[in-house]
């Protein structure tokens, strides 16, 4: 069974939200949405995200990172249909120079890759951030029973003596 996805693609809302996108196209902004929603955030009627509402916003900010990082720039360094490559670097900017223009850029990997890769624009640290509350739960499995099996010193299913415990 298919479920429609919650939230669906508004090249004018989007456009709403973050105008500096203005120079994409909509088809190009769509291929983000659909990156976004298949990489960073679930765009499932599951998603705890969907439950208060603040899937379509925080699907949006997704989109936004990963446009940022991959559009094409104009001239001053605006997302724009066509223009200059997306820039080959991967994290943050920790050393520049401007003489023989110098950059070096930090990227650890490890323990938190997708803070570290989110980091990268404002949209994704501000994902980030609005996530906070999303990631503080705790996975507690369902206990498993298993019938006629050890447990606890006994045998599930009730005592040698025929009572339970």
């Amino acid at each position: 069974m298919t479920t429609t996805p919650p939230v669906t693609f508004s090249y004018t809302t989007f456009l709403a939200t973050f105008p500096e996108f203005s120079g994409l196209s909509s088809a190009q902004v769509q291929a983000y949405f659909n990156r976004a929603t298949g990489a960073i955030v679930a765009n499932s009627c599951t998603n705890p995200m969907n439950a208060d509402g603040n899937l379509p916003y925080l699907i949006y900010l997704a989109t936004a990172h990963v446009a940022w990082l991959n559009s094409p720039k104009d001239a001053d360094g605006n997302p724009a249909a066509t223009g200059q490559p997306a820039s080959p670097l991967v994290g943050r900017v920790s050393q520049a120079s401007e003489g023989s223009v110098s950059v070096s850029v930090d990227y650890p990997v490890g323990q938190d890759a997708q803070e570290r890769y989110l980091a990268q624009t404002k949209y994704g640290a501000e994902f980030w951030a609005a996530t906070a509350p999303y990631r503080t739960a705790r996975y507690m499995a369902r206990p498993t029973i298993v019938v006629g099996g050890r447990f606890r010193g006994g045998w599930l299913g009730g005592s040698r003596n025929g009572g339970w415990w």
